[in-house]
């Protein structure tokens, strides 16, 4: 096997129901997860407790790999 090259150092905090920040190497700021739209509804999350949307992880991973 192969040396290993890279091991990511990420931190991730829940804040409150689906919302979490992740502290990211190479981000200055941290990254904020959510969900919003069809995702919030998938997850029977209500908007009104929701407070504000953000992308959810699979919209970075679906871009990351579009990318």
């Amino acid at each position: 096997m192969p040396e290993v090259v890279y091991v990511s150092k990420s931190r991730l905090e829940r804040k409150q129901g689906p919302l979490r920040v992740a502290h990211l190497p190479g981000e200055s700021q941290p990254v904020i997860y959510s969900v919003h739209g069809a995702i919030a509804e998938h997850y029977k999350v209500d908007p009104a407790k929701l407070g504000e949307s953000h992308a959810a992880t699979i919209d970075y991973v679906i871009s990351a790999t579009a990318g």
